[in-house]
């Protein structure tokens, strides 16, 4: 009866078990981790410029877009709305009310450009046509007439008679147009689109003249 042969004391190549991989040093791995911080702290800058560019994020102060908006909501406005496009009637902007001042007003667009904006007996007339606005507060108690010239918007507050707007202070400059109000996001139970109202009696570019 034979002995089975002993076990070779030499591995085979095929047992030899793999090299375990060399372990980064601590250098190369703090390098690493820093790389990575810098990567996203330049990622989250860029977001931030992009958003920017194209939005900006105003706080409505007082009550002279009373009751579409309350003071101390938030709106997110659109910068390119009006490099993208022309500026319609029932828009709501934000404007510098002039090229000193860094203040931000916030309006509605009632006339444009070639338009002939008249105040009489609480009615606002564009052009002729009266405009049916059930978003103001209350019938504007005062009357006047006022052309609005190229490159200029006429702007009304909806609460007409506590506005320190177009019927005071002229058109205003698209110049001095930071962006259109789209969407209310603080408080949250304020959130919502912020609509254009359709002036079914008055062609939204009736007269335009950029």
């Amino acid at each position: 009866m034979s002995t089975p042969p002993s076990p070779s004391p030499f591995l085979t190549p095929e047992e030899i078990p793999p090299a375990a991989p060399p372990r980064p040093s601590k250098a190369r791995s703090c390098l690493r981790l820093i790389w990575e911080i810098v990567q996203t702290v330049l990622l989250t800058v860029l977001l931030y410029w992009g958003l920017n560019q194209l939005t900006a994020r105003v706080e409505v102060h007082g009550q002279s877009m009373y009751p579409t908006f309350k003071g101390g909501e938030y709106v997110l406005v659109f910068r390119l709305a009006y490099r993208l496009g022309h500026p319609q009637r029932g828009d709501i902007v934000v404007f510098h009310p002039d090229t000193m001042s860094r203040e931000d007003y916030i309006k509605r667009i009632i006339g444009l450009p070639g338009d002939t904006v008249r105040v009489r007996q609480g009615v606002v007339y564009v052009n002729g046509v009266p405009l049916d606005e059930p978003y103001i507060y209350e019938p504007p108690r005062y009357q006047g007439e006022w052309k609005v010239p190229p490159g200029y918007i006429f702007v009304l507050g909806d609460n007409r008679n506590n506005s320190r707007d177009s019927h005071t202070m002229g058109p205003v400059p698209l110049a001095n147009v930071i962006g259109r109000a789209v969407f209310v996001y603080w408080p949250p139970e304020s959130w919502g689109k912020i609509e254009r109202p359709h002036f079914t009696n008055l062609p939204q570019n009736m007269g335009y003249r950029p």
